[in-house]
Formats: C-alpha cells, structure tokens, sequence
C-alpha cells in the first residue's frame, strides 16, 4: 500500500507548539488546509482577531500567520469537524508536571493526551495518521496505539508517529523555516513506514532531505527528553562554575569563552545566567528522573536531579546574594526586577527565574516594582499568586507593583535586578535611572547583559553573576 498524500491537516492544541509549528506547514505547503483547533474559544479569538494580536508572542510568527490565514490556515472550536476531515492530526497539548497522585513532582500528567486520543477515535470515520507532537515520556504512543484500537470504528487504521518539536522560544519561526533537523518516529512495520513517509513528504516541501531523519517510535520519544536534558545540563554546569567563579576571582564570561574555543564543547549554551526556565527542561529531566526510577535505575536518576537542583541553587544564591549585598536587609527596601518572561524575545513565563526571585523578595518584606515588555499584568499576577498559593492575592499587591516602562520601575528603588536579557535593557538611559534612585545605587545583572564599566563609572555598584563582588 502506497503513503498516503496528505491533503487536510488538523491540529489539536493552538498554544506554543501547534500554533507556529502548523502556521508555518500551511505557510510551506498552500496544497495543504490546516486546521488548528482549541477548546478555549478566548485564544481562538485572538488567533483569529482582525488586528493579529495573537495569544502568543514570537518574532515573525504575525508575518506567517497574516500570509496563510484565510487562504489554507484556520483556527477553530470545531475539533471534531476538524478530526474527521484531516488525513494527518497533530497532537499538540499541555503536557504539565503532575501536581498530585503517583509520580507528583515529576512524572507528566498525560490526562489531555489521553482526551485528545479519546476524541480521535470517537469522532473518527476513516483511517488518519496521527502525530504525537507534545512532548511525551517513553512509550506514550503505545498507551495512544491501545486507546484508538479499543475505540475504533470498523474499517478506521490509526497509525501512529512521534514527530516531536526542537524549537527554542524567541527563534521558534527561524527555528521552523531551517530546522536542524526534523525527528519522526515509527514502528517499523509496513503500515508504520508509510506513514512517516506521509509526513516526510509534507516537510520535504521545504526541508531537505538529509535533515528529516526517521528512527523507530522509542528513540523519537527518548531523544526529546534526551535533548532538552543536555542542553539543560549544559546551562547547569556553567551555572555551577559562575559560582567558583565568584568565589575565586575568576571571571565567568572569559571562562565559557575559552571553553567554547574547544570544537569538542562548541559555544552554545554556555552562559551563566540567573537559572534556566521554561516550559521544558525542567518537566522533561523530571520525566526523565522518573522514567528512571521506574526502570529501576536510581544512579541515573539521581544524575538527572542535580541538573535541576542546580538550578534552583542557582537561584536561591543569586537572591541571597542581592540581601547580602544590601546590608544584609532588604525589608522595606524597593527592588526593581526587569524582566519576568524566562529568557528574551518570548512572553512565556513558565518556569522563570523572576518567579523565584520575587517570592524570595516578598519573604524578606521587600517591595518590589516589576516591569517586562511583552508579559500581561494579568499574566504576572497569576504566577505569583501561584508561587504562594497561602498569600491572598491582596497582600501580594501590597509588596508588588507593576510598572509600563523600565524607567518607572528603577524610581526610587535601592537596586535593579536584571532577570530577563531583553536588549532594551541595554539601552536604557542609565544616567536618569541614578538619578531617580537611593543611594547608594545597586545594580544586580543575572544575565550578563550590561556593561558593568559604564554603570560604575555613572556611580552604581554593579554586582554581575560568575564575577566576584570586588574586582580583583
């Protein structure tokens, strides 16, 4: 039996996988109508909303969204309508750390997985591929396999492929149009190779061939975890030795630039910063941690759990170290944090270090003014008020104020807090910021962003992670 030719393409989830991964698909293959459809109706509106202000934030993504929408890309409510038209499905859910039962604190709750395959096979009439896009631990498309073959209709094939997403928040778009490479996974039977040949060809539209790589359906599902895990433990280590840096002179940027020299090490993912965050390395080394103790392997998971506890170490020291600094208190004193989305170029805050930070703040009774370019104040309240789930929402108001522009934030504050790299904060007029400020003037940078020379020289004292306090 030959591939089948995919002609109609549902997507199921619309946040920040399904959403530009299937707008650039429809962008690329204008032969093919994409659906992506989403169960709340507030982020199909903005999907769909005529001035593009879409739900998301990503550099590019409004461009390819006004190109295809309409023409072959659209966004809707309707999932069965869309399930039951498409060749190929996509599912694309939240797939968040379990917060209570076996395996809370680390295992993946796969609740909105096991309802979009439900969904599948009730709604389905035909025979469609369907594509494990959320990131799953081991073995996840044999749970889908069992659920949509005991719920299948007669003459209804489901073959299932993992084609799981390597894209960085901030260049997800770029990511999309020059992929390193594109991972689909199978069984390798004859039914399963067809049908990752069917999705071969809709990224060979604009993919080259030697960069979409198909291995079996196991090594797929491993190697996303495997990936985020590494490059997670990349950041952790360098994270590690910014703390001997500080504690011995040394200075953190001219180390990972030496060891970046190494073709051996390369110079990605070698900069110290405040603390990784979002929405996947820690949840896939959590994964990974409990996949491991549950293969009976508690050395490799406990190899795993020190990425992630570095991390939180990482930032619990660089907090301390701002109390330290000024004089050992912080009650009373007004922090300005700039930044709040975890890294630069994305509105996402899932896991960000100024969640940490502002919460280590609040529990020394310090007041703290927050300003980010891109996260809602909607948005910020709602993580900080899940941070500390025993403080009503009230009291939190009284310790944190969001501010609309950087400037309003440093005003009358004793330090600045750099938790997020936007450029922006490089171009601030530093000069009115001292003005505005106490003295003395603290600047904290946990992202090396800032030249720490200029902002002496205006009178600040500069504190910079992997740099000891007093230069040597």
């Amino acid at each position: 039996m030959a591939p089948v030719k995919v002609s109609k393409i549902c997507c199921i989830g619309a946040g920040y996988v399904g959403g530009p991964t299937c707008a650039v698909i429809a962008l690329k293959c204008p032969h093919i109508t994409v659906t992506i459809v989403d169960l709340n109706q507030a982020r199909v509106d903005a999907w769909n909303s005529p001035d593009f202000a879409l739900p998301i934030y990503e550099p590019g993504l409004e461009d390819v969204v006004r190109q295809a929408r309409g023409r072959n890309l659209f966004f809707s409510t309707n999932v069965d309508k869309a399930i039951e038209e498409a060749d190929l499905i996509f599912v694309s859910v939240n797939t968040p750390t379990k917060k209570s039962g076996v395996g809370a604190g680390f295992a993946a709750d796969l609740n909105y997985v096991e309802l979009a395959t439900r969904r599948i096979a009730t709604v389905a009439t035909s025979s469609k591929i369907v594509v494990e896009k959320s990131t799953v631990p081991c073995r996840t498309a044999e749970s889908m396999r069992t659920i949509l073959e005991a719920n299948s209709k007669p003459n209804c094939r489901f073959d299932i492929l993992s084609n799981p997403e390597f894209l960085a928040e901030g260049t997800a778009i770029s990511d999309l149009f020059s992929p390193d490479r594109v991972l689909i996974g199978s069984l390798q039977t004859p039914e399963g190779i067809n049908a990752c040949q069917s999705l071969s060809d809709v990224y060979a539209n604009w993919v080259p061939e030697e960069r979409i790589l198909t291995v079996g359906l196991w090594s797929s599902e491993l190697s996303k975890l495997a990936a985020n895990a590494m490059l997670a433990q990349r950041i952790s280590s360098i994270n590690a030795l910014s703390a001997i840096c500080e504690a011995t002179g040394a200075n953190i940027d001219e180390v990972s630039h030496a060891i970046g020299f190494d073709s051996r090490i390369g110079p990605k993912f070698l900069k110290a910063s405040v603390g990784f965050g979002g929405s996947c390395f820690q949840k896939d080394i959590l994964n990974l941690v409990y996949l491991s103790e549950s293969l009976h392997l508690p050395e490799v998971a406990a190899y795993w759990r020190q990425v992630v506890e570095m991390n939180e170490y990482q930032k619990r020291r660089f907090s301390k170290r701002v109390v330290d600094t000024l004089f050992n208190t912080i009650t009373g004193k007004r922090i300005a944090v700039l930044g709040f989305a975890f890294k630069a170029d994305t509105g996402d805050t899932r896991e960000s270090a100024a969640i940490t930070l502002i919460k280590d703040f609040q529990s020394e009774k310090a007041l703290v003014n927050v300003y980010d370019p891109q996260v809602s104040s909607d948005q910020i309240w709602l993580d900080l008020q899940e941070a500390s789930p025993l403080v009503p929402l009230n009291n939190i108001k009284k310790q944190v104020t969001i501010c609309s522009n950087a400037l309003e934030a440093c005003k009358n504050a004793e330090a600045v807090v750099i938790a997020t790299e936007w450029k922006e904060f490089k171009d601030i007029d530093w000069e009115a910021v001292y003005a505005g400020m106490n003295k003395p003037a603290f600047i904290f940078d946990g992202r090396l962003l800032l030249d720490a020379d200029k902002l002496r020289a205006i009178g600040f004292k500069v504190t910079t992670i992997g740099r000891p306090s007093s230069t040597i």
